[in-house]
Protein backbone atom coordinates (compact mmCIF):
# COMPACT_ATOMS: atom_id res chain seq x y z
CA UNK A 1 0.00 0.00 0.00
CA UNK A 2 0.96 3.77 -1.07
CA UNK A 3 1.94 5.49 1.94
CA UNK A 4 5.09 7.22 1.91
CA UNK A 5 5.73 10.68 0.35
CA UNK A 6 9.62 10.69 -0.97
CA UNK A 7 11.56 14.46 -1.08
CA UNK A 8 14.62 15.03 -2.56
CA UNK A 9 16.26 17.66 -3.59
CA UNK A 10 19.59 18.64 -5.31
CA UNK A 11 22.30 21.12 -3.56
CA UNK A 12 20.73 24.36 -5.62
CA UNK A 13 17.12 23.11 -4.51
CA UNK A 14 17.54 22.84 -1.47
CA UNK A 15 16.54 25.86 -0.29
CA UNK A 16 13.04 25.56 -2.18
CA UNK A 17 12.70 22.62 -0.58
CA UNK A 18 12.56 23.75 2.83
CA UNK A 19 10.84 26.66 2.02
CA UNK A 20 7.98 24.08 0.55
CA UNK A 21 7.87 22.55 3.40
CA UNK A 22 7.66 24.92 5.95
CA UNK A 23 4.15 26.76 3.45
CA UNK A 24 2.92 22.30 3.65
CA UNK A 25 4.15 22.02 7.50
CA UNK A 26 -0.01 20.75 8.00
CA UNK A 27 0.45 18.35 5.25
CA UNK A 28 3.63 16.83 5.85
CA UNK A 29 3.35 16.45 9.24
CA UNK A 30 0.36 14.38 8.73
CA UNK A 31 2.53 11.92 6.15
CA UNK A 32 4.97 9.28 6.49
CA UNK A 33 7.88 11.01 4.68
CA UNK A 34 11.26 9.28 3.25
CA UNK A 35 14.03 11.71 1.98
CA UNK A 36 18.00 11.41 1.24
CA UNK A 37 19.74 11.97 3.86
CA UNK A 38 20.94 15.48 2.48
CA UNK A 39 17.54 16.73 2.03
CA UNK A 40 16.36 14.97 4.98
CA UNK A 41 18.72 16.23 7.30
CA UNK A 42 17.97 20.01 6.45
CA UNK A 43 14.06 19.48 6.42
CA UNK A 44 14.20 17.84 9.28
CA UNK A 45 16.72 20.40 11.43
CA UNK A 46 15.22 23.59 9.53
CA UNK A 47 11.16 22.42 9.56
CA UNK A 48 10.88 19.65 12.93
CA UNK A 49 9.43 17.69 10.23
CA UNK A 50 9.90 13.85 11.47
CA UNK A 51 11.24 11.13 8.50
CA UNK A 52 13.07 8.67 7.51
CA UNK A 53 16.68 9.27 5.86
CA UNK A 54 18.30 7.12 3.18
CA UNK A 55 21.58 7.28 2.07
CA UNK A 56 22.42 10.66 -0.04
CA UNK A 57 21.55 10.67 -3.57
CA UNK A 58 25.44 10.17 -4.76
CA UNK A 59 25.23 7.42 -2.11
CA UNK A 60 22.59 5.09 -3.35
CA UNK A 61 19.78 6.95 -1.94
CA UNK A 62 17.91 8.16 -5.12
CA UNK A 63 18.01 3.98 -5.82
CA UNK A 64 16.80 3.19 -2.20
CA UNK A 65 13.49 5.94 -2.92
CA UNK A 66 13.24 3.97 -6.27
CA UNK A 67 13.13 0.54 -4.72
CA UNK A 68 9.94 1.88 -2.37
CA UNK A 69 8.61 3.21 -5.28
CA UNK A 70 8.61 0.06 -7.11
CA UNK A 71 7.26 -2.05 -4.05
CA UNK A 72 4.16 0.24 -4.38
CA UNK A 73 5.24 1.92 -0.95
CA UNK A 74 5.27 5.59 -1.61
CA UNK A 75 2.50 7.70 -3.23
CA UNK A 76 4.22 10.62 -4.38
CA UNK A 77 7.39 12.06 -4.85
CA UNK A 78 9.18 15.28 -4.69
CA UNK A 79 12.10 15.21 -6.44
CA UNK A 80 13.41 19.56 -7.18
CA UNK A 81 15.98 18.68 -9.67
CA UNK A 82 18.83 21.10 -10.80
CA UNK A 83 18.87 19.99 -14.54
CA UNK A 84 21.48 22.83 -15.47
CA UNK A 85 24.08 21.24 -13.35
CA UNK A 86 25.87 17.43 -14.18
CA UNK A 87 25.34 15.06 -11.34
CA UNK A 88 27.76 11.71 -11.57
CA UNK A 89 24.69 9.62 -10.77
CA UNK A 90 22.38 10.80 -13.73
CA UNK A 91 21.28 7.11 -14.30
CA UNK A 92 19.79 6.87 -10.30
CA UNK A 93 18.06 10.03 -11.36
CA UNK A 94 16.71 9.12 -14.25
CA UNK A 95 16.34 5.24 -12.82
CA UNK A 96 13.62 7.38 -10.32
CA UNK A 97 11.89 9.11 -12.93
CA UNK A 98 11.29 5.80 -15.02
CA UNK A 99 9.96 3.99 -12.00
CA UNK A 100 7.57 6.53 -10.84
CA UNK A 101 6.18 6.60 -14.68
CA UNK A 102 5.94 2.89 -14.66
CA UNK A 103 4.31 2.74 -10.77
CA UNK A 104 2.16 5.92 -12.09
CA UNK A 105 3.44 7.58 -9.00
CA UNK A 106 2.70 11.47 -9.21
CA UNK A 107 6.07 12.86 -9.77
CA UNK A 108 6.92 16.70 -8.94
CA UNK A 109 10.28 17.91 -10.57
CA UNK A 110 10.10 21.66 -9.95
CA UNK A 111 8.25 23.81 -7.30
CA UNK A 112 5.58 24.60 -9.29
CA UNK A 113 4.56 20.92 -9.93
CA UNK A 114 5.53 20.09 -6.22
CA UNK A 115 2.54 22.85 -5.07
CA UNK A 116 0.40 21.27 -7.21
CA UNK A 117 1.17 17.35 -5.81
CA UNK A 118 0.97 18.86 -2.05
CA UNK A 119 -2.17 20.30 -2.44
CA UNK A 120 -3.46 17.27 -3.82
CA UNK A 121 -2.60 15.70 -0.85
CA UNK A 122 -4.14 18.12 1.26
CA UNK A 123 -7.21 17.91 -0.34
CA UNK A 124 -7.70 14.41 -0.30
CA UNK A 125 -6.46 14.35 3.47
CA UNK A 126 -9.64 16.47 3.98
CA UNK A 127 -11.28 13.94 2.17
CA UNK A 128 -9.61 11.35 3.74
CA UNK A 129 -8.80 9.55 0.58
CA UNK A 130 -6.11 7.88 -1.12
CA UNK A 131 -4.26 9.78 -4.50
CA UNK A 132 -5.03 8.59 -7.46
Amino acid sequence: MRTKVALIAHDRKKPEMIALCRDFLEVLSQEELVATRGTGSLIQDLTGLHLTQVNSGEKGGDLQIGAMIASDEVKAVVFLRDPLTAHPHEPDINAVLKVCDVNDVPLATNISTARLVLGHLKDLQATDQEPA
